[in-house]
């Protein structure tokens, strides 16, 4: 491993590269910077990363004949870029982004990466994380890292030596925070509808949101939960505090929270930093359905833009504009599925922002179906839970119809009777 300046480092990175950039909190940011600034003198450069932090200028006017932009999980930096096809998205699960890597399907040149400083054997750590961009240095011809003494070193598979790295930049910066607000009236109710649904002993996978938060915050009272999630943020904590979270339940890394990466507060990052309670590992195990699986009453809870009368799930789409991506939200709704005592849970507003239904007869046209009819089971949003397990078409209709808005129910019903003749 070579100590450079970052300018030294980046200039590593040759026109015609294929380049994979570090996820989300571990976004690399002054390498990112440093390689946009080359722009004048690059060109095809194709760019490949799930969703990441700050900000993200290859796709400014400037970059755009420079790189091209690929997202597998599309975030708030790059979605204008995307919607207006300046950018690209590949829809892809979650779990099989390594597999995509490591097989080489996607070639990748250069792996930009942020790492913990390197221990007294010469071990850093990809910290907050692991997710696919362990396959990403596995699979790259050149590993540029920043070092970064912030990162905290976290326990798992995302510790790599010194000699993988082919080059690194020195840099003490603070690691992205994300914070979130407390929940709303609407968010708390929904909160209270899905932790109804967890029972003793479930093994749980969260996003991060005002609502995983707002559930979160409703299971004070329950007992012997366990954490298999391909993320988390702060909102776990009180509840390991409280003895509430111990894994004891769990058939798979018992007493252990597993997951692919965090997201959340500095206080987050120094809890997870050197604890063995938490297993960082790469997505395509975390995110394996057979894996999942293993565990007892896996709890899965996603959320979606619309559902429509009959069940299906439209998470990342508004009609043709791509909004966010697949992630591994088929991956848990179907590893909880198969769990025994399982409960795969959708959780959304009965209502948009400006008052419009989320559950809708028809999704939007050119949206995108995430989750299908025959994989759904319970949808909740805050006027209660609707079981869609074995129901016909006109019992899922009606369920869901009884957890819309008020507002809405009636011309719904009057729609779903247009298709379904009836709803009896």
């Amino acid at each position: 491993m070579k100590i450079l300046s970052v300018n030294e480092a980046v200039s590593n990175i040759k026109s015609g590269a294929s380049v994979f950039i570090h996820t989300a909190a571990a976004t690399p940011e002054l390498l990112i910077k440093a390689m946009v600034a080359r722009h004048a003198e690059l060109s095809d450069i194709n760019l490949y990363h799930m969703h990441i932090e700050g900000e993200a200028p290859f796709v400014e006017p400037h970059c755009h004949n420079v790189f091209k932009d690929h997202s597998f999980f599309v975030g708030a930096n790059v979605r204008k870029a995307v919607q207006q096809g300046v950018a690209d998205y590949i829809p892809v699960f979650y779990s099989e982004i390594p597999h995509i890597l490591r097989k080489k399907i996607i070639p990748i040149d250069v792996a930009l990466i942020q790492v913990s400083v390197p221990d007294k054997h010469g071990f850093c750590s990809l910290g907050v994380s692991v997710e696919t961009t362990l396959a990403a240095v596995q699979s790259a011809k050149i590993v540029i890292a920043q070092i970064n003494p912030q990162m905290p070193r976290t326990h798992g598979d995302g510790i790599i030596h010194i000699e993988n790295i082919d080059y690194a930049v020195e840099h003490n910066s603070p690691i992205f925070e994300g914070h979130i607000a407390e929940p709303s009236e609407v968010e708390l109710k929904i909160g209270k509808n899905v932790a109804s649904l967890i029972e003793d002993g479930a093994t749980l996978q969260m996003g991060i949101g005002a609502i995983p938060n707002a559930v979160l915050q409703c299971l004070g009272n329950h007992k012997k939960l366990g954490v298999h999630t391909e993320m988390f943020s702060d909102g776990v904590i009180p509840l390991i505090e409280k003895g509430v979270i111990t894994g004891e339940s769990k058939r798979t890394h018992p007493g252990k929270i597993v997951s692919g990466f965090v997201i959340g507060s500095r206080k987050l990052y120094d809890f997870i930093d050197d604890n063995p309670m938490i297993a960082m590992l790469d997505i395509a195990y975390v995110n394996d359905t057979s894996v999942i699986r293993k565990n007892p009453k896996v709890t899965a809870i996603n959320s979606a833009l619309e559902v429509d009368m009959f069940g299906q799930v439209c998470a990342d789409s508004i009609g043709h504009k791509q909004y966010s991506g697949v992630g591994g939200q088929m991956d848990f709704i179907r590893g909880a599925s198969l769990s025994e005592g399982g409960k795969p849970i959708i959780a959304l507003p009965s209502t948009t922002s400006r008052g419009e239904s989320k559950i809708v007869n028809f999704l939007k046209i050119g949206a995108d179906v995430v989750t299908t009819r025959a994989h759904v089971r319970f949808v909740v949003t805050e006027y209660g839970v609707a079981d869609l397990y074995a129901k016909n078409l006109k019992q899922r209709a009606l369920a869901l119809i009884n957890i819309a808005h008020p507002n809405h129910r009636e011309n719904l019903e009057i729609e779903a009777v247009k298709v379904l003749g009836t709803l009896k």
